[in-house]
């Protein structure tokens, strides 16, 4: 299948860089380049632009005539269906989503996209289509009726911008207790990997680990006050991803409900840890 991509950002990039490793085509063009002169050569035109700029980008390739008739029409946005679209549904074969829950960082180094899930609705040719590719390139393609867009964006964001907010401070106590600073990434890459690894193979609440799960009151009370005295400002997101934790332990249950009880009085009073 011949893939046109409009827009060289991450996402574009990341995703042309996938397809042709693939061995399918991949024409990249970036939107600062204006719209394509010439007709387009693709069965697949993913649009890969900012939200605002979706519909009108749609509005402007449906009225240049480039797009072709066969092709199917699909953008790359989590947070929106098929309607930014909506122009383009008359000169093509159809219009959808096609949202790859991957984290997108760098113009230049492209996440894995293997074993990635992608959220594909839209009409018949679009899905049918954006799931081809979706499994073209080793990733998982799913359609959820009745998707909530916006939720579903903020469940993706709160984990990928989360854990990166999460590891940034991480790196800064490593740093605050003796890691350098150029390799405190190193040594929480692989730990935030093997934690996707057990949350794709085990699911919740199995992937938690650590004092919670083992309903260490004093250990969540010691890395308080340490928190407390080097990283103050880290010390609110502590407790809250450890009351966050709970839940968690008590499904699994490896704790008495005592132990647990224990590190809620932590939470409740962490000034006198």
């Amino acid at each position: 299948m011949r893939v046109f991509l409009f827009g060289a950002g991450k996402v574009g990039r990341a995703l042309a860089r996938a397809i042709r490793a693939r061995g399918w085509t991949a024409t990249l063009r970036a939107a600062r380049a204006g719209l394509p002169k010439k007709p387009i050569v693709a069965d697949l035109v993913v649009l890969c632009v900012r939200d605002r700029d979706l519909a009108a980008t749609a509005a402007a390739l449906a009225a240049a005539g480039v797009v072709p008739k066969h092709a199917a029409c699909v953008h790359a946005s989590g947070a929106l269906g098929p309607e930014p679209l909506t122009a383009l549904r008359s000169v093509c074969a159809g219009v959808g989503q096609m949202h790859p829950m991957i984290s997108f960082a760098s113009l230049t180094k492209f996440p894995t996209l293997a074993r990635g899930q992608v959220h594909v609705q839209g009409d018949p040719v679009a899905v049918q289509r954006g799931r081809a590719l979706a499994k073209k390139l080793g990733m998982s393609p799913r359609t959820v009726p009745t998707l909530d867009t916006i939720g579903y964006h903020a469940a993706a964001g709160l984990v990928a911008n989360g854990a990166a907010a999460l590891a940034a401070v991480g790196a800064e106590l490593l740093v605050r207790s003796g890691v350098a600073r150029d390799v405190a990434p190193k040594m929480l890459g692989p730990l935030l990997r093997s934690v996707a690894e057990n949350v794709e193979q085990l699911g919740f609440p199995a992937a938690l680990t650590g004092p919670v799960r083992r309903g260490d009151a004093a250990a969540i009370a010691k890395q308080t006050a340490l928190l407390r005295q080097r990283l103050p400002d880290a010390v609110p997101l502590f407790l809250a991803a450890v009351r966050a934790q709970l839940p968690l332990a008590r499904a699994i249950g490896d704790a008495d409900e005592d132990a647990f009880a224990a590190i809620e009085r932590v939470l409740e009073d962490p000034g006198h840890t």
